[in-house]
């Protein structure tokens, strides 16, 4: 029953990310560790796999507009691909199966990845929440680099998506459009470009580490991708822009609920 549900939970995945452009990735490790019983090790891989996908087949149409800038997704990829792979080809499995004990609770590799992700999922729910009127606009003004920034925040977000299996995609808009001045339209654009391969890569560094389940992986994945030309559908009848805010408060609520549940019922 629980599978079943896992996998109605991955349409709607990928119907919020065609909905409101971004956001439904951060509920992919939840699910697979809750409703399918899947270790946050693992499901932080599979997540990789399943928001990679999911971001490239996103990227399609941006790039037949025209709004992704490849220069741009160069320069801030290599950086954050290279970090991601060597967090999960070498961080995460040096990480101890047991960390520490704190007044009994034993703080465990799985516990410490879920509460990471909790504590993202907390600061993506801000930014969902907010009013974003005085971020980027959609005129082209003249691209400038912003080198030693690009590549530090290029690695930060490649190192946390290797711990947390997220896109990141919360982190690397705004970087985007401040450091590249890029516009927000092709932000957006180039940042899918930048999570697929990022993600597709990190994962890469998993292969040798886990044993993958391809059949569920594949299946959840398809389910995802079918959800977002779902969820594209949907944005001509609905405003995505006005879902976000209330998606955000429950990504917020989901976010105390895995720290409550790691930290004092598990």
């Amino acid at each position: 029953m629980l599978e079943v549900i896992a996998y109605l939970a991955a349409s709607v995945i990928g119907i919020t990310l065609g909905l409101i452009g971004g956001g439904g990735s951060v509920l992919t490790v939840p699910i697979l560790v809750y409703l399918s019983g899947i270790s946050a090790v693992t499901a932080t891989a599979y997540s990789l796999f399943i928001v990679g996908t999911a971001s490239m087949v996103g990227s399609v149409s941006y790039f037949k507009k025209g709004l992704v800038s490849i220069k741009t997704a160069v320069i801030f990829g290599i950086p954050s691909l290279i970090a991601v792979f060597i967090t999960r080809k070498f961080l995460v499995p040096a990480i101890p199966e047991e960390l520490l004990t704190v007044s009994g609770l034993l703080i465990t590799k799985d516990i410490l990845l879920m509460v990471i992700f909790a504590l993202l999922m907390i600061f993506a729910s801000y930014s969902m929440i907010k009013d974003k009127k005085k971020g980027g606009n959609d005129e082209q003004v003249e691209q400038k680099f912003n080198y030693p920034l690009i590549l530090l925040e290029g690695a930060l977000v490649g190192l946390l998506t290797g711990l947390v299996g997220a896109g990141g995609g919360f982190l690397i808009i705004p970087a985007l459009v401040i450091l590249s001045k890029l516009p927000m339209k092709m932000a957006v654009g180039t940042s899918l470009v930048i999570i697929s391969v990022k993600s597709l890569t990190g994962f890469l560094g998993d292969v040798s580490n886990l044993n993958i389940d391809w059949r569920f992986l594949l299946l959840f994945t398809s389910i995802a991708v079918v959800g977002i030309f779902v969820g594209t559908y949907l944005s001509n009848f609905i405003e995505g822009k006005k879902l976000k805010p209330a998606f955000g408060w429950f990504v917020l609520v989901m976010g105390i609920y895995i720290l409550g549940r790691e930290l004092f019922f598990n």
